[in-house]
């Protein structure tokens, strides 16, 4: 292990806080449009409610971003915890439209206030121990990676729970009769993932410690975070390098969600029913985040071969976009070769996405400053989302075969040669980030001991995290 005591302590509860954010939503991939099903709702009304988690997840990314960085990363964080402990419950119980409804927004914000805290809180941890130039990659990279195992170790025990309930002998119709039909073998995942939720809000209540901020009234709030959200705004428009790495994050979400939406109908087709496409799909959605760990874990050796952070954002990129493509040039064929080929490129897109975050992750903090840092990570996923959503219905308008996925592609790429030219300097300046005047200035943490970190190398973080995630 690198690194003095204190960071290495916080790497460590950084990356346990991904693993107990992320498990619960990778629990919920699985079982939840089957669950929905279940409940009788139509596939209109299931588009409906993700429609509606989207949704809020984009209005409010931007403003609790900046109600982090006035009121601290702690407490939004365990916020949006507990947001969606209520929301997993809703939506594992609810039988009525307006509950599975009222489920899918509170998860929306959820999804919203954990956007940044997890990660900030680490960044600002280690440079308070390290300095301003503090090596964070590596702390990005595990966070990344435990962030992937959380979601394919869910995935697999989502989907496995309820098939497992079904086999045991009247257990299944014996927990929907003991409860009058309230709890369902495929609730079960999403009850188990608000009991990691209520964890989750412990653990981070007790390990993830910041220095007192300075009091703050509901009129500093509302003042400070509008002027908070207009600085991250600028900054992406001041700053070359920022704006890469914001444009970078658009470019994965359109990639994110040509994948997400054609490879379920893809395995399908190759299976030849829809029952055993979907459990190829839990499969390759398990092997993807599995890719992608293994990319985030490569980043630091990856800058260090590619001689900097922007060559290996180009490197990483460009790899994912090859698997992408790949995937694309053999749509239309069968047989083993091209199989063989297509879940080669599956893979190469996973762990070329995996790779590229870290390093654009201590790009971006590099150049903002701790009073925006949260700001920050919310536009770049609100970039993220935006993006995966226009690229979404063009790719849904665009008849079936290589063009869905050569568009995804070619997006993905577009994306990685912005990186082809270096940017300025990666240390915060003055003219490339202001400090919003009414946000009272966040003094550096001390030295605590024990201090405490979490973002896992990123909650959020872009491990491809399921893009609503559950975003849906």
């Amino acid at each position: 292990m690198t690194g003095p005591p204190d960071i290495r302590i916080a790497r460590r509860r950084y990356a346990t806080v991904c693993v107990l954010f992320w498990l619960p939503l990778g629990l919920s991939i699985a079982p939840l449009v089957l669950l929905l099903t279940e409940r009788g709702m139509a596939m209109g009304a299931i588009a409906g409610f993700f429609a509606a988690h989207s949704l809020t997840a984009a209005v409010l990314e931007l403003p609790t971003g900046g109600l982090s960085d006035v009121l601290g990363r702690r407490v939004v964080l365990a916020a949006a915890g507990l947001l969606n402990l209520a929301a997993l419950t809703l939506v594992g119980l609810g039988t009525a439209p307006w509950l599975l409804g009222l489920g899918a927004v509170l998860m929306g914000t959820g999804r919203a206030l954990s956007s940044g805290p997890a990660e900030a809180w680490y960044v600002d941890t280690v440079q308070a121990h390290a300095g301003p130039d503090a090596e964070l990659r590596t702390g990005l990279a595990r966070g990344e990676s435990a962030t992937s195992a959380a979601l394919a170790a869910g995935t697999l025990l989502g989907g496995a729970l309820p098939w497992l309930l079904g086999r045991g002998p009247g257990l299944g119709a014996g927990l929907g009769g003991a409860t009058s039909g309230l709890v369902l073998p495929l609730s079960v995942p999403m009850l188990v993932g608000a009991a990691v939720e209520t964890a989750f809000v412990l653990y981070v209540l007790t390990a993830l410690r910041e220095p007192p901020r300075p009091a703050v009234t509901l009129r500093h709030v509302l003042r400070g975070v509008p002027a908070t959200v207009v600085g991250g705004l600028r900054l992406g428009g001041r700053d070359a390098l920022v704006r890469k790495v914001f444009l970078g994050a658009g470019a994965a979400g359109g990639a994110l969600a040509t994948i997400e939406l054609l490879t379920p109908g893809r395995a399908a087709a190759l299976t030849g029913a829809s029952e055993s496409g979907a459990v190829l799909f839990a499969a390759l959605a398990c092997a993807g985040f599995v890719c992608a760990g293994i990319g985030s874990h490569l980043a630091p050796l990856t800058a260090r071969l590619a001689g900097s952070g922007e060559h290996a954002v180009l490197v990483s990129l460009g790899a994912s976009a090859s698997g992408l493509l790949l995937l694309g040039a053999t749509a239309e064929f069968t047989g083993a070769g091209p199989t063989v080929l297509a879940a080669t490129g599956y893979g190469l897109f996973y762990l070329g996405l995996g790779a590229a975050g870290p390093s654009e992750k201590d790009l971006l903090h590099r150049r903002v400053p701790g009073s925006g840092r949260a700001t920050a990570l919310s536009v770049q996923s609100l970039a993220l989302q935006l993006a995966g959503a226009l690229t979404g219905l063009v790719v849904g308008a665009l008849p079936p075969g290589p063009p869905p996925w050569l568009l995804g592609g070619a997006v993905l790429l577009a994306g990685a040669l912005l990186w082809i030219r270096r940017g300025g300097p990666t240390s915060p300046t003055p003219a490339a980030t202001p400090r919003p005047r009414t946000v009272p200035s966040l003094p550096t943490p001390p030295d605590p001991a024990p201090f405490g970190t979490v973002p896992a190398g990123d909650a959020g973080s872009d491990a491809p995290e399921p893009r609503e995630r559950a975003d849906g």
